[in-house]
């Protein structure tokens, strides 16, 4: 049965369920009275009621109405307990803030702060932040130490070392940093010739200016750390940059110029050294050489005078020999002088050789004609140490 049909069950004895407390009309509930009736069971929930205090359903519904306070308090104190329930993040942490003034730094992990007492805010440690200076022309335009401008930009990456200083030291990181490194570049930009700073002093300019950097972001205790500094770009202005690229041809061409001299005496050096070393060989082996031969010659000497103290005539006779011969070898014509005559002979030794063998006789056997034939070398050797062997043993 439904519960707005009459005769149910309940229905406070004139079998109408309706909880809008209309009896017997089935239209709409009156309005009035339905706020009225709800602001009655409010303040019955509060300790109040209509009637005045002392009665028995009075004292019931002062007790209904604490017993609902309380759960109502238990309740708001349990959802006051858990919004106060936080997690912190891998590489991240929280800085707890109590009324407003510094309290804690609570590591990853989950944690708990009492919610309207105590704020926590979650700082990134480990993130990589960046800022770029020189993308304006104020930023980008400085003064080197020869009195020229430069352009030049520069990109700073950061993380934040110490999440206490980086919220409570610095209104605005990016600002701070950004102003910290313009006055670094401009100090160590000015203490630099242009050439050096566009060229083979970019690493060394980068370097002193991140030292710089940290080292003013320490004394402001920003709890900023730089990570990295890169020179993205550094050239003349506008304005002359044509006559610096050509003034940078020139000194790449005189580069080029060099790097080719150094390749060619690369080249020519080793040649001459390896030269030189054969010279000085050659040169010593030719001492040696005649070093040797003269050795030998004095050795040969010496020996002939050992002989020649022995048999002086012998010896002499055969030096005589021996140099004449050496000299007639290389002769193919002979005059010979008749004594006692008035004609010269001549002949024609070559002719003589192609034409007949050589006839073999004694060392002083005369010819026809007067000229004394010498005999083979093996003959006049076998005579000569004859010669020698007599003369010993006389």
């Amino acid at each position: 049965m439904a519960w707005n049909e009459p005769g149910g069950s309940g229905d406070n004895g004139s079998g109408n369920r309706d909880p809008w407390g209309n009896r017997g009309n089935q239209g709409p509930p009156d309005l009035d009275e339905f706020i009225k009736k709800l602001q009655d069971k409010i303040g019955g929930l509060f300790g109040g009621g209509k009637g005045g205090s002392g009665s028995g359903s009075g004292g019931s519904g002062g007790n209904a109405g604490s017993i609902s306070l309380g759960l109502i308090v238990v309740v708001l104190l349990g959802v006051w307990a858990l919004s106060g329930i936080y997690i912190v993040d891998q590489g991240r942490q929280g800085v707890v803030q109590q009324f407003g003034a510094f309290h804690s730094i609570t590591d990853p992990g989950p944690h708990w702060y009492p919610r309207f007492i105590q704020t926590v805010e979650i700082v990134d440690v480990e993130d990589i932040r960046s800022v770029n200076l020189g993308h304006v022309s104020d930023e980008a335009l400085m003064l080197t130490q020869d009195e020229n401008i430069i352009d030049i930009k520069f990109t700073v990456q950061y993380k934040v070392k110490d999440a206490k200083d980086f919220l409570f030291n610095v209104r605005d990181p990016d600002l701070t940093l950004r102003e910290a490194t313009e006055s670094a570049v401009r100090e160590v930009v000015g203490k630099n010739k242009l050439d050096f700073v566009i060229t083979e002093g970019r690493v060394a300019v980068a370097a002193g200016v991140s030292k710089l950097i940290q080292k003013i972001l320490d004394s402001y205790a920003t709890g900023i750390t730089v990570v990295n500094l890169n020179m993205q770009d550094a050239q003349p202005p506008e304005q002359v940059q044509q006559a610096f690229d050509d003034a940078i041809k020139a000194r790449e061409d005189k580069q080029r110029s060099i790097n080719e001299a150094e390749a060619y005496s690369n080249d020519i050096l080793p040649k001459a050294r390896g030269k030189a070393a054969r010279i000085v060989q050659e040169a010593k082996a030719y001492a040696e050489e005649v070093v040797a031969r003269a050795e030998g010659e004095t050795e040969r000497f010496l020996k002939v005078l050992h002989e020649y103290k022995k048999a002086p005539k012998v010896t002499r006779e055969r030096l005589y020999l021996d140099a004449m011969e050496e000299v007639m070898a290389g002769s193919s014509k002979v005059m010979v002088d008749v004594k006692n005559s008035n004609n010269l002979m001549y002949l024609p030794l070559d002719k003589i050789v192609t034409s007949q063998p050589a006839i073999v006789e004694n060392d002083v056997s005369p010819s026809p004609s007067g000229i004394r034939r010498r005999a083979p070398q093996s003959t006049r050797d076998n005579r000569f140490s004859e010669r020698l062997r007599s003369r010993e043993t006389r």
